[in-house]
């Protein structure tokens, strides 16, 4: 009799990936402005320095396993401030096991990866070597920043920094995991894309992919739609920019 494939497992690998990068790369500008005299990577200069504390965003999440051949999709209003993370699922469809299984349990995760206190994945001197790669220039002149991890850690990312022309903007942060979560994770990638948004820096859409030994390539999107950025509803300006 044919055994029968267990996907539980596998998934479990692929929430842990997923997690592991939304809070790896929960990092704003001012994480990440070098003390005088450093060696770090060219210090951001926005042109508000208020970093974020809080905000309330509706959040699109969309997950697909090719080996499963199944995704879902799910809209949830999350929050995070001073007292933590918290999320209220108002729309799901798709495949009930990547709902459930998967995107519900990321967003649960990452509560309590919160709760736990994510010092040890900011991007900050203690954390990472900061190399700027002044070979490497981008179409419209953004400059890449190497950032190299201290340690092996799942909550490090070992990739680049992208900045503005200027240095000024952060606006993307691209890579792998320094260390792979577990013996069935052969990959994970992502590409998380900031933007700022009335003076404060924010991410707004994160693009990642996990390599799973068994359970193959599975992928995960997410866009981030704010209502309001550290107590004050984002300008209707901001709003047609990001649109």
């Amino acid at each position: 009799m044919a055994r029968r494939f267990n996907a539980a497992p596998h998934a479990s690998e692929w929430v842990f990936a997923c997690t592991v990068l939304l809070i790896a790369l929960v990092v704003m500008p001012s994480a990440v402005a070098n003390e005088p005299g450093s060696s770090g990577p060219p210090r951001l200069r926005p042109t508000n320095e208020e970093p974020l504390t809080d905000y309330r965003a509706l959040r699109r999440m969309h997950a697909k396993s090719s080996r499963f051949n199944q995704e879902a999709w799910l809209e949830a209003w999350t929050e995070l401030d001073a007292s933590g993370f918290r999320y209220q699922i108002v729309s799901a469809c798709g495949s009930d096991y990547v709902r459930n299984k998967v995107l519900k349990a990321v967003l649960k995760r990452e509560q309590e990866l919160v709760a736990e206190g994510a010092e040890r994945a900011a991007l900050t001197e203690a954390n990472y070597v900061f190399t700027e790669d002044e070979d490497r220039i981008g179409t419209d002149g953004e400059r890449y920043v190497v950032i190299k991890p201290r340690r092996k850690d799942i909550v490090l990312v070992d990739g680049h920094m992208v900045l503005s022309r200027d240095g000024a903007d952060l606006l993307r942060i691209e890579g792998r995991l320094a260390k792979n979560p577990s013996f069935w994770t052969n990959l994970v990638k992502v590409v998380r894309h900031f933007a700022t948004v009335d003076g404060v820096t924010v991410p707004v859409s994160t693009e990642s992919i996990a390599r799973l030994k068994l359970a193959g390539e599975s992928k995960l999107d997410i866009m981030y739609e704010y209502e309001s950025i550290n107590g004050r509803n984002v300008s209707v300006a901001a709003r047609q920019i990001l649109a």
